[in-house]
């Protein structure tokens, strides 16, 4: 297999162009007020873009090489050698006789499907994973959403036989106004290094009164295509131990979330294998609450972040005291430096 490669914050993206230029596409994200359809797996993010003067962007994982496709129990997935991209997309009204609240049916299902899938085609590392639903923050039965998406999510790693602490995915959940529970992951034949915070309680650790069911998620990953390696860095917010910091103030969170993104990139360079990861050089997703705050936000940033690849996305966060929550990510060759274009580099 060829590398695997990245490109993040395509404003224009055509099948034909990819094709020619890159090869086969293995599957992306579309983020923006539009959708298209295409054949390969996508996951949409129906989301304001702000600060960016396209209405959509594309995030495309791409390989110059054969990729082979399928479609199992409603996960869209490609794969090229040992590397799987898949996406599932459930709609929360196929559950409402579950006897549990729908979105913790709906996460239970996903998930069982994916380890059917990945024990399927015997790749059996979760590498990364990117969840979406609707209403993340909102209370029904008694309980927060994303509390029971948890609960869900957590039976199916009991019921799959996953390992629930310590070397598990790097993940965010992250809160949409609408749509199905959405989730794309990344997944392959070795398994990953889990990298935590040492700012941070890990997430699986949480103390009961974040929930019945603890987060299933490591800060950050390292994992190993052939010849590379990519840090995956997990949805980081305004946590310091386990508590909110600075709740109300996006200037006060925006600037701890970039220090636990400090922190574990610090941690990811004593771990990994390739050259240092630099802060400057990964690409960013930033997640805001409100669109209005994108200004401060940049501008607290950029001093340390500088030219690096950001797309912002006006979203809720999994904690309604949390106004901002950056992921990131960074792809090295195991011989040389890094391999992923930034959005100024269009393909």
């Amino acid at each position: 297999m060829s590398f695997l490669n990245f490109v993040s914050g395509v404003a224009q993206l055509s099948h034909s162009v990819v094709s020619r230029e890159t090869g086969c596409i293995l599957g992306g994200a579309r983020l923006g007020s539009e959708n298209s359809a295409v054949n390969w797996p996508q996951q949409h993010i129906s989301a304001h873009l702000p600060g960016s003067t396209a209405s959509t962007l594309c995030d495309v994982w791409w390989v110059d090489a054969p990729c082979r496709s399928g479609c199992d129990e409603g996960i869209a997935w490609r794969r090229a050698g040992d590397v799987l991209y898949g996406v599932i997309e459930l709609d929360e009204a196929d559950f409402s006789a579950a006897g549990c609240p729908a979105i913790q049916a709906a996460s239970e299902e996903a998930y069982r499907r994916i380890f059917r899938l990945l024990d399927a085609q015997k790749l059996p590392a979760l590498w990364r994973v990117w969840n979406y639903l609707a209403g993340i923050n909102e209370e029904t039965a008694g309980l927060e959403r994303y509390r029971q998406f948890n609960i869900g999510r957590q039976d199916a790693f009991l019921a799959c036989r996953q390992g629930t602490t310590g070397n598990v995915p790097a993940a965010c959940a992250i809160g949409l106004s609408a749509g199905p529970l959405s989730i794309a992951f990344l997944a392959g034949a070795v398994p990953a290094v889990a990298v935590e915070n040492p700012r941070q309680i890990s997430a699986y650790h949480y103390p009961a009164e974040y929930g019945p069911r603890s987060p299933i998620f490591s800060r950050a990953a390292l994992v190993y295509p052939p010849g590379q390696e990519i840090l995956f860095i997990s949805g980081t917010a305004s946590i310091v131990g386990h508590q909110t910091v600075h709740p109300g103030d996006i200037a006060g969170q925006c600037s701890e979330s970039l220090a636990n993104i400090l922190a574990v990139v610090s941690e990811a360079n004593r771990l990994c294998r390739s050259a240092r990861f630099m802060p400057d050089a990964l690409i960013y997703r930033v997640y805001l609450r409100h669109a209005a705050d994108y200004p401060v936000v940049r501008n607290i940033l950029s001093p340390t972040l500088g030219d690096a690849g950001i797309v912002y996305v006006e979203a809720d966060i999994c904690r309604a005291d949390l106004l901002v929550e950056i992921e990131a990510m960074a792809m090295h060759s195991l011989e040389s430096g890094a391999s992923a274009k930034h959005p100024a580099e269009p393909l």
